[in-house]
């Protein structure tokens, strides 16, 4: 398929965060873009202002009919999209061109120079860094993110050259249809056990888009992953990226540095939160002098950036602040929790949690159990299903019964603004990846 061939889109599943910038994307190069979400929200207002139809009737009536009547229409899905939904299905028993978003990208990427990132946690933070840079220094590339990019509010960064920085994700293996030429890898802790029912099996398909890279590829990763020639970054230790002389001061971090040749940049100023956030810094500074970017202009890029929507955003409710992260995974929660700590130190932190899916409730429920017990106070959500159905024992009674913690309850999203109220705490964390992002703009507002 050539894009250039592609006159109108229809995305089912068009408010996703992937499928959004997508559809943005197409918007930009004058393709005709229209499509179906199960709710609105903030991504499909945007995308409305664009002049996008979108519908959220789950119905063959509710198509636009120059879609209908259009046979080339590319119709674009995701994998969580329930294989019940009825537009899904008009467009399958009819033979319309369909393709999942990550085999889209999957073509976009081999008409471009690909700069990849992938990781069970800091892809979107360190893809976004490094689109973030590739814009500042003019280079034209086009950035697909995973999240809404702070100062930009938008999840896509649009450039005018053949260069693509993408956020490649794990899941479905979908990051196997990318074609990389410089590609990271930031993390392969267990996640998505559903799909990959072991810890192995996710490591290979990891060692797998590795080998997606050419001969005069470079493939870069986190100290310790053990990924055949490999360029490593660390904040400790040896490796060819490292940072150096970390220290704190006024909320921002402060380092040097020190690459594979010897060379070191000194003073790098990061304003993202936590040491895990020096690492996701350290692999898009790689990425970018890599790909060939001066280490001076990189490190003036990695000031200027503010950050992604719910990464560790934080405003103030009741005299209180409130911490809103993504962190939907122990390793996740656990980083948070240290920044937060770091931050905030010798301050009380509650934690409002919304459990996603089942599965990964189920599979990690000791790990789950164990960091939040490092909290002062735990209010546990319902678990957010997604695409799920519900597992039998499953719940977050059950998850919140392990939870080694005198200040614990189960609340509803009703309670959310009095549990804050009365917290004797005075940081309050909401974490989570399902819907909880929207009592905490219902707080903001």
């Amino acid at each position: 398929m050539k894009l250039g061939n592609i006159h109108r889109v229809y995305f089912v599943g068009i408010g996703g965060i992937g499928m959004s910038a997508l559809a943005r994307f197409f918007v930009a190069k004058g393709v005709q873009v229209s499509g179906y979400d199960r709710t609105p929200g903030l991504v499909t207002d945007t995308l409305a202002d664009l002049g996008v139809e979108i519908t959220f009737d789950d119905s063959e009536s509710s198509i636009p009919s120059d879609v209908i009547e259009d046979k080339e229409t590319l119709v674009v899905y995701t994998p969580a999209i329930p294989t019940e939904n009825k537009i899904l299905n008009y467009f399958r028993d009819n033979s319309y061109k369909m393709m999942k978003r990550s085999e889209v990208l999957g073509v976009i990427s081999r008409h471009t120079f690909c700069m990849a990132v992938a990781g069970t946690h800091g892809k979107t933070t360190t893809s976004a860094l490094l689109g973030h840079i590739m814009a500042e220094c003019n280079t034209g590339a086009n950035s697909f993110i995973g999240g809404i990019i702070s100062g930009y509010d938008s999840n896509l960064i649009l450039g005018d050259k053949d260069i693509m920085v993408v956020e490649a994700d794990e899941f479905d293996r979908s990051f196997l249809h990318l074609s990389p030429n410089i590609a990271c890898v930031t993390s392969t802790d267990a996640d998505h056990l559903d799909i990959y029912g072991d810890a192995n099996s996710l490591k290979n398909t990891f060692v797998e888009f590795a080998n997606l890279l050419p001969e005069d590829g470079k493939l870069i990763c986190k100290k310790g992953l053990d990924f055949d020639g490999a360029i490593t970054y660390s904040i400790e230790g040896e490796s060819d990226y490292v940072a150096r002389n970390i220290k704190v001061e006024k909320g921002r971090f402060i380092f040097d540095i020190l690459n594979e040749k010897g060379e070191i940049t000194v003073g790098i100023i990061s304003n993202l939160p936590g040491k895990y956030n020096v690492e996701n810094t350290l692999a898009a500074f790689a990425m970018a002098e890599q790909y060939g970017l001066i280490s001076s202009d990189i490190a003036k890029a990695i000031e200027s950036f503010k950050g992604v929507y719910r990464r560790f955003n934080s405003f103030e409710f009741d005299g209180k602040i409130i911490v809103d992260d993504y962190a939907h995974h122990p390793s996740e929660i656990e980083a948070s929790l240290d920044a937060a700590r770091e931050l905030y130190s010798g301050k009380k932190i509650a934690v409002i949690f919304q459990p996603h899916l089942y599965t990964r409730t189920r599979d990690f429920e000791n790990e789950f159990a164990k960091v939040l017990s490092k909290f002062d106070e735990v209010n546990l959500l319902d678990i957010y299903p997604a695409r799920e159905l519900p597992i039998s024992g499953v719940t977050s009674e059950a998850l919140l019964s392990k939870i080694e913690n005198d200040n614990k309850q189960l609340i509803s999203k009703e309670d959310i603004r009095s549990v804050i109220e009365s917290s004797k705490c005075e940081v309050v964390m909401m974490l989570g990846a399902g819907d909880i992002s929207v009592e905490i703009e219902k707080l903001k507002k």
